[in-house]
C-alpha cells in the first residue's frame, strides 16, 4: 500500500508524518521519499546528544526511515542557499515553509515495533513477519 500527502506551510515535519501515520493505521511502513523546504530545522546529531537547530531556508535533500506502532525513526538531509548539506535524526522542530511531498510505503505482512535495547540505550527496531 502506498501513501501520499502534502504539507503546507507552518506545518512540523515530524509530528504531521507521525499525526498521518496514526489517522491512516499505518504500522509498519518505509519512508519512500520526501521534497520539500523548511524555514526552520531541528535534527538530533550523531553521538545522541547535541541537536543542531536552525532557521533559514532549506530544501529537503533526502528523508528515509521507518514507520512503526510505536513510532517512527528518520533520518534527513538539508541544503541551504549556499549547497551547504547538513543532516541527523529528524526531530520536531521542522517547519516547513512552502510545501512538503511525503511519500511513504505500507508493509502489510510484516509487524514493527520498538523495544528497549540495553546494549545501545535506544528503542531499537524489532521485526516480525505475520503469516496469513
Amino acid at each position: 500500500m502506498f501513501y501520499v500527502f502534502r504539507l503546507t506551510k507552518g506545518e512540523d515535519l515530524k509530528k504531521s508524518i507521525v499525526k498521518y501515520c496514526h489517522d491512516n493505521n499505518i504500522k509498519a511502513g518505509i519512508i519512500g521519499s520526501c521534497v520539500g523546504c523548511c524555514d526552520e530545522i531541528n535534527f538530533r546529531l550523531a553521538g545522541g546528544e547535541k541537536f543542531y537547530h536552525s532557521k533559514k531556508d532549506y530544501e529537503i535533500v533526502s528523508a528515509t526511515g521507518t514507520i512503526s506502532e510505536d513510532g517512527v525513526h528518520i533520518h534527513v538531509s538539508f541544503s541551504d542557499d549556499a549547497g551547504v548539506t547538513v543532516g541527523g535524526h529528524l526531530s520536531d522542530g521542522c517547519i516547513v515553509n512552502t510545501t512538503c511531498e511525503v511519500c511513504i510505503i505500507g508493509i502489510n505482512n510484516y509487524k514493527m515495533n520498538r523495544v528497549f535495547d540495553e546494549d545501545t540505550g535506544y528503542n531499537e527496531l524489532v521485526v516480525s513477519e505475520i503469516i496469513k
